[in-house]
């Protein structure tokens, strides 16, 4: 195996693992109020999350940047509960184009906070004489990893909404209660100070 596909595979399974349940929980927590009529939205929200880790990640193997991996941990699930508490005002249809907007720049900044969160994983893994192509490979690796969960989630939103009659409001309040719920807890439970 190259080390494209090396740090590729690492990506796709680090965002995968359920070990790290608090990257996937952002992740259908962000998208899972969404139907796939509105995968435009989706998709904006997605880009704007991974151009915000790709760049805190780089940054900070590089050594540009160096947060306290506690308060990174204690961030994360604050970024869940805020992204959680913001889906329960959504009503299916009503999202004005400001407000979508203020969605995308939030997933960036959230985003920033989550590559943060990658970089201690991904620092423990790269040696220091070659930086980019692992950098690249995992960060695509994430993305991949990420289209699966959203594709996912996505498709669970779309088959209980037009199949199983489950309203889209009923949904979202399930997603982003449970979201909000499990996050909260989280961020006590890493409450760093």
């Amino acid at each position: 195996m190259n080390t494209f596909e090396l740090y590729c595979k690492i990506g796709i399974e680090h965002i995968a693992d359920f070990k790290g349940y608090d990257h996937i929980l952002f992740i259908i927590t962000l998208c899972g109020v969404y139907l796939l009529k509105e995968w435009k939205s989706i998709l904006i929200l997605i880009t704007a999350f991974t151009i915000g880790h790709s760049v805190s990640l780089a940054l900070a193997v590089l050594g540009f940047v160096s947060v306290s991996s506690e308060l990174i941990e204690f961030l994360i699930p604050v970024t869940i509960v805020i992204t959680s508490a913001g889906n329960l005002f959504k009503k299916p249809g009503t999202i004005s184009p400001v407000l979508q907007k203020v969605k995308y720049v939030l997933a960036l900044f959230f985003g920033l906070i989550h590559g943060l969160g990658f970089s201690n994983y991904l620092k423990a893994l790269l040696e220091k004489t070659e930086l980019v192509l692992p950098l690249l490979s995992f960060n695509i690796g994430i993305e991949v990893g990420q289209l699966i969960i959203v594709t996912s989630i996505i498709t669970i939103a779309t088959v209980l909404t037009r199949v199983g009659n489950v309203a889209q409001r009923d949904w979202n309040l399930v997603i982003s209660g449970a979201g909000l719920g499990i996050s909260f807890i989280m961020a006590i439970e890493r409450f760093p100070w």
